[in-house]
């Protein structure tokens, strides 16, 4: 088996290998989980978690700017259904000229917590952080808009910042927490107990996030019973569905006020863990796996030559 970015290269620029040459047996579907579909002559389902990779480009890495413009044009012509995870992409994919015939609305999901309420002092304590906390989680980059969450941090006095995830591209990760000087703790990739004992630990969790499909982090921050700051014009706030402070994430005043309301009352904190929780036993990977299998099972109906249900699963 090939590398897989040099099996991508191959799918889209060669047609090759199909999915009949590598896999033995019958096949009725294929699903494309991370986007690139592969050549086949079964009914191919991909998944499309947002399409920011068509709207900005600016935000790619380099690599990126040349490779899905050509994985666009592979999904549009050889895909029979697009699964996407929330309304708001769903909305993006007709914008761009997906019928709605191919689409599917296939939320993501959250499972239990991987620490016990109390368990997370212990996880964290090598860390050495203050026992009142924002936390972000997430790859640096542009869309993520570390930047703004900065800024509107240094207008909020003894607030520390918490930072996890990876460096990714296009940003200096040093550059943007420059700012917070002391205030900001960088912890990188953490394994996921770790993660799941610093989301229990934060007094509220940060995502400001320009772009996203469906916005994972805000419904495992809920999960934990931690209260969420969330974008109002993305995906996020759909998946939020009511359980999280709603701001607009190009104004670092609204960012810090959303926080500030937030933080400054007991009340609100509470109110917003209860919330919270809810909302994410509403959201699970075992409603995902059924969507999919839903999605799955029209799909090879078409390869029987059965007629498509239509409409959004």
């Amino acid at each position: 088996m090939l590398p897989r970015p040099l099996l991508y290269e191959s799918w889209l620029r060669l047609k090759r290998p199909s999915v009949e040459a590598l896999v033995e047996g019958p096949i009725d579907v294929v699903w494309a989980a991370g986007l690139v579909p592969p050549p086949s002559s079964s009914p191919v389902v991909a998944s499309v978690h947002d399409v920011g990779f068509l709207e900005n480009t600016e935000r790619l890495s380099r690599r990126g700017r040349g490779f899905f413009p050509r994985v666009w044009k592979v999904i549009q012509d050889d895909v029979a259904i697009m699964v996407c995870p929330s309304q708001v992409v769903a909305a993006d994919l007709r914008r761009h000229g997906i019928d709605d015939d191919r689409l599917r609305v296939v939320p993501l999901g959250v499972g239990a917590p991987l620490t016990k309420p109390g368990e997370e002092h212990e996880l964290i304590r090598p860390f050495n952080l203050p026992p009142t906390f924002a936390l972000w989680v997430g790859t640096v980059e542009p869309r993520k808009n570390l930047g703004r969450l900065v800024e509107a941090m240094t207008t909020i006095d003894d607030l520390p910042l918490v930072v996890v995830g990876p460096v990714g591209w296009n940003e200096s990760e040093d550059d943007l927490l420059a700012p917070l000087k002391g205030r900001v703790h960088r912890l990188g990739t953490v394994e996921d107990r770790t993660l799941s004992a610093l989301y229990r630990a934060a007094t509220v969790f940060v995502f400001p996030s320009l772009l996203e499909g469906f916005g994972l982090p805000v419904i495992e921050a809920m999960a934990h019973g931690t209260p969420v700051v969330t974008g109002a014009d993305t995906a996020c706030a759909e998946v939020a569905d009511g359980a999280a402070i709603l701001v607009d994430v190009y104004d670092p005043a609204a960012i810090a006020t959303g926080i500030e309301s937030v933080v400054n009352s007991q009340a609100q904190l509470e109110t917003m863990r209860v919330q919270g929780l809810q909302r994410a036993k509403q959201l699970t990977w075992e409603k995902a796996a059924e969507g999919y299998l839903g999605v799955f099972a029209e799909a090879a109906g078409f390869a029987n030559g059965q007629p498509s249900g239509g409409g959004e699963g």
